[in-house]
């Protein structure tokens, strides 16, 4: 899983050779069919560089191994790109004092698999494409799935038991036949059902939130959610300067008609991950500027959960009314969040990223409120160039206010400098990475669209049940059970064992 645990294929090569006298060939033979590599995201982290200076003192007869392993490798290369040195340094094992453990994934496995259809490909044409050509056959999709006996029956059982009511209980081991639920879109009594079971969902949550945030939230409002690991390409940084525009409009017209939202954040940072904690940091000074203020008459308020993990998520997942997948098109190698919401009646607003895009085939796009750049776009941006977030700043007075905003103390007791660093990762080049780089005041227009549609959608209660009920029937597909099985016929060729429970021991 990713190039963490790349090191086993040449440890396995080590076992079989030194510890079981087998010769190179009889041993790359059984490492090599032993071995598949699944990768779980694009983002450089994931593909991890090693300094073979440190692998040598670490592990020299594993350095060993290597060298050989790539020696052979560029051999094989040099069959397909005969002459071509440039192209055989660019893809080696070990080159410019490194090893680079995707390469070696590749080279030592028999099966490399993205997980969405959207990733999958993405791998197949732009991040690993000069494999590709050579190792076609390797290169296969399996979709991410998640847990619906948990997600669903343990953590909503008010819903999982109007479901039975209608389908029985059969979906729990065979979670397709919960397309059956689409049948009773047009029943009224069960989508009031499911408007009385979401609110008793929001009500939990909310009695959560005032626990542990000291904040009240209203039922009546809108749960916006956006709840997964902080990183900027999953733009967290897009949704929270939305929230702080909506407050600009809500401040400057108090007139306006305005659903009331309330935006639910939870999300945790790697140790290191500076700006990802200043994304934090912010988001918490905007919800305590917007929370205190009482001209606003609760029409906003924000919140963020802390310590994020799965048994708080089970209440929020259920509580969502809407799902925010808002990543930069072609950064999300998949998400499991988006399928957990969705399993729960939350229609998606996102952007056709990872598996939202697989999501929205089942759905149907009038069941999503999407926006932003397309995967094909933004890859275009970032081959060829063309965009200047200034233009963008320049020419449109509300994300100018909004930007600005980051530094002219509104949100931090009138400290300037607090979220300089934010500012200038949307206007300015930093340190070889891009002004903007994530795209986000590019989709910035796009993304307050889709919030309107979202926002005046949910204003019909019936409609909004009817695609709640759309999301729940057609997740199916994204349960983990259909996800280990394509692993099990696709990857592992595993056969099926019957075990007769009446030999188990307990």
């Amino acid at each position: 899983n990713d190039t963490h645990p790349t090191l086993v294929i040449p440890e396995l090569m080590r076992i079989l050779m030194d510890e079981n006298d087998m010769s190179w060939e009889q041993a790359w033979n059984i490492t090599s069919q032993s071995v598949a590599y699944t990768n779980h995201t694009v983002m450089p982290e994931a593909l991890e560089c090693w300094p073979e200076s440190l692998v040598q003192e670490l592990m020299p007869r594993v350095m060993q191994i290597i060298h050989e392993i790539n020696e052979r490798f560029c051999k094989e290369l040099w069959s397909y790109f005969p002459g071509d040195f440039q192209k055989i340094s660019k893809l080696a094992i070990v080159a410019d004092g490194r090893v680079r453990m995707a390469h070696l994934a590749i080279a030592g496995s028999f099966s490399i698999n993205g997980v969405s259809a959207l990733h999958s490909e993405i791998l197949k044409e732009r991040v690993f494409n000069d494999f590709y050509s050579i190792y076609s056959s390797k290169f296969c999709n399996v979709t991410n799935g998640i847990a619906h006996r948990r997600w669903l029956c343990e953590a909503n059982p008010e819903l999982a038991e109007l479901i039975e009511s209608k389908i029985g209980t059969g979906y729990r081991t065979h979670p397709s036949e919960l397309q059956v639920l689409a049948n009773y879109k047009d029943d009224k009594a069960l989508l009031a059902q499911l408007g009385e079971i979401k609110r008793h969902n929001k009500q939990r949550l909310a009695d959560y939130i005032k626990a542990h945030n000291g904040i009240e939230v209203s039922m009546d409002s809108i749960f916006d959610v956006q709840v997964k690991r902080l990183h900027e390409y999953k733009r967290q940084l897009l949704n929270i300067l939305h929230v702080m525009y909506l407050y600009n409009q809500i401040k400057e017209h108090p007139e306006m008609s305005f659903y009331p939202k309330t935006y639910i954040f939870g999300a945790k940072a790697s140790a290191g991950y500076i700006r990802a904690k200043e994304i934090i940091k912010l988001i918490n000074s905007v919800a305590d500027v917007i929370n205190n203020d009482r001209s606003i008459n609760g029409k906003l308020k924000v919140v963020f959960i802390e310590d994020y993990r799965v048994s708080n998520a089970e209440l929020i997942f259920a509580a969502a009314d809407i799902s925010e997948q808002i990543s930069t098109a072609s950064k999300e190698a998949s998400g499991t969040g988006n399928m957990k919401f969705m399993m729960n009646g939350a229609p998606t607003l996102g952007t056709m990223d990872g598996a939202n895009v697989e999501i929205v085939d089942e759905v149907g796009i009038d069941n999503a409120f999407i926006f932003g750049l397309s995967a094909d776009e933004v890859i275009n941006y970032e081959q060829n160039g063309g965009y200047n977030p200034y233009d963008i700043y320049n020419n449109d007075p509300d994300i100018h206010r909004v930007v600005d905003q980051l530094v002219d103390g509104t949100y931090s007791n009138g400290d300037t400098e607090m979220y300089r660093d934010l500012y200038n990762s949307l206007l300015n080049n930093q340190g070889g990475s891009r002004a903007d780089m994530y795209f986000i005041l590019k989709d910035f227009r796009s993304y307050a669209d889709a919030q309107a549609r979202a926002m005046e959608a949910y204003k019909d209660k019936e409609k909004w049940a009817k695609m709640a009920l759309k999301n729940t029937a057609c997740c199916g597909k994204f349960s983990a059970d259909r996800t280990i099985q394509e692993y099990v016929d696709d990857i592992w060729h595993l056969d099926h064992v019957v075990i007769d429970e009446d030999e188990l021991e307990y």
